[in-house]
């Protein structure tokens, strides 16, 4: 049934590509709409005969470059490029990295979660929104300049000399192991070098446990904190994914028990 529906949307696609866009000359004979077969294969790189299989829903390998040179050739969306993979039984490439945007109801949300402490992020850990639960936990975070509002740079050049984690070594660990998985998948971006070359620079326990080519993944857990102000929280945190931008992410912290939520409704009123 899978290979049916990869078949039919390959020829749907086919049948509205203009031809002439593509490169080939207008003509009063064409018995179908769009793009020919043999049109679609030349352009592909693939053979008439394979392509004739493939939307005929044959039992053949599909490998991901030419899914990569369909996709090209008939100029899919983003989303038609996407179903494309997911048809094919293939992992989607990573996105091409890209500047975040925040929508108006992305930031309503962050803002509304109040007082529980939440923010969003991009893959760096770059802060592109926060609410002022979370700016009040860290504290400082409107007086440093964007380049810093970075949960890595916060971590290994300020949270471990202001004692905010009880377990300090515990949260720098796992957020090392993300973020070699991280360079690892965006290697083109630029963002992740700048900001390795300037962690290594800036901390020498960051390039002792860099060193140690650790990786590791997110998982839902519990921070231990020591606020200046408020004494020990105990928060229970989660990460979202924004379904319009899969390089954007929503991190919630939840107190895990009464006291810790009276403090943070402390924190929120000043």
């Amino acid at each position: 049934m899978q290979r049916e529906e990869l078949g039919a949307f390959l020829r749907a696609r086919r049948e509205a590509t203009d031809p002439v866009a593509a490169g080939f000359p207008a003509g009063s004979r064409r018995r179908t709409p769009g793009l020919r077969r043999e049109e679609l294969a030349q352009l592909a790189g693939v053979s008439v005969t394979w392509y004739t299989w493939l939307e005929q829903a044959r039992d053949i390998t599909v490998s991901r470059q030419v899914i990569a040179s369909l996709a090209r050739v008939l100029e899919l969306t983003a989303a038609e490029r996407a179903h494309l993979y997911t048809l094919a039984e293939l992992a989607l490439p990573p996105s091409d990295p890209h500047p975040p945007t925040v929508d108006p109801t992305l930031q309503r949300l962050v803002d509304v979660l109040q007082p529980n402490p939440a923010y969003l992020t991009n893959p760096w850990w770059d802060l592109v929104a926060f609410n002022d639960a979370y700016a009040s936990l860290l504290g400082g975070l409107e007086q440093r300049p964007p380049a810093e509002r970075n949960i890595l740079w916060i971590t290994f050049t300020e949270s471990r000399g202001a004692g905010l984690f009880v377990d300090w070594d515990s949260e720098a660990r796992s957020l090392i192991g993300q973020f070699r998985v991280t360079l690892a998948q965006h290697p083109n971006d630029p963002r992740g070098a700048e900001l390795l070359t300037t962690l290594r620079a800036a901390d020498p326990y960051f390039r002792e446990l860099w060193d140690e080519h650790s990786i590791g993944r997110f998982e839902s857990a519990r921070k231990r904190l020591v606020h200046p102000r408020a004494g020990r929280v105990d928060l229970d945190y989660t990460k979202l994914t924004a379904a319009a931008d899969d390089q954007l992410f929503l991190v919630v912290f939840l107190p895990s028990d009464d006291e810790s939520a009276a403090k943070l409704r402390g924190l929120a009123g000043g």
